[in-house]
């Protein structure tokens, strides 16, 4: 891929355009090897380095660059000398679920560091699916895909998941909400799908009625209106594999 296009992967329309994305810095490029050893589609992803990392040893097709063009190739202020450009995932039909496996639903999740920092969360306990739906931020963005720590390699996700088709997919759906039973509850871990909201809207109440989601709280005893999304969704992950 020529410099000019590896510099328009900040923007979403070209990731889309072009199929591909950028992960940037040392720890992220070993996260993506470790992830090409099972991954064969990863194994097209090709670095780029400055003469810092010259003699970095990996799988991957290597080019030498000089600092000027990484840093203007790097979304960073002050980039490591190591990226790679990635091979999005191709679009695949509705997949089958992995035995046990539960979805974690976010309906337009928008701040970048809220997914990733989800991402990371449910790669650390496995066994989970993330479902994007229309609106929400690019997990590709190199903020989403930093604050994930590479979890973004190691987590199932989809995106541009409809809200209503949720439905279909799920025979028993869960939410938060001001007035549900608690997490501790033994209702909690039995449920295929767990929903979330926009960090500032939530989710509509006439889609969670239709779909007869069930209300679950995360009581408290402060004076604030919420949580954090990503602190709502790691606190509900943990419960959900407390004990296992």
């Amino acid at each position: 891929m020529k410099l000019d296009d590896i510099k328009k992967l900040h923007q979403k329309k070209y990731r889309q355009a072009l199929g591909h994305y950028l992960v940037e810095g040392e720890h992220l490029v070993l996260e993506l090897q470790k992830a090409a050893a099972s991954q064969p589609a990863l194994r097209a992803s090709e670095l780029y380095v400055t003469d810092a990392y010259e003699h970095w040893s990996g799988p991957f097709k290597t080019h030498l660059i000089n600092d000027r063009q990484m840093a203007q190739l790097a979304d960073t202020r002050t980039p490591q000398g190591i990226l790679a450009v990635v091979p999005m995932p191709a679009n695949a039909a509705e997949p089958a679920p992995e035995p046990g496996e539960q979805a974690i639903y976010l309906h337009e999740v928008q701040d970048p560091g809220n997914l990733g920092t989800i991402l990371r969360t449910l790669a650390w306990f496995g066994g989970f699916r993330c479902l994007l739906s229309p609106g929400s931020v690019d997990p590709y963005n190199p903020k989403v895909v930093r604050a994930s720590m590479g979890a973004i390699f190691h987590t199932a996700l989809e995106t541009e998941v409809p809200l209503a088709s949720l439905s279909s997919r799920y025979s028993s759906i869960a939410c938060l909400d001001l007035n549900g039973d608690g997490l501790t509850a033994e209702s909690f871990r039995q449920h295929d799908c767990y929903l979330f909201g926009n960090e500032a809207r939530g989710v509509p109440q006439e889609a969670l009625a239709q779909m007869a989601a069930k209300p679950y709280t995360i009581a408290g005893n402060g004076e604030i209106e919420s949580l954090n999304l990503a602190s709502a969704v790691n606190m509900c992950v943990y419960e959900l594999r407390r004990g296992q």
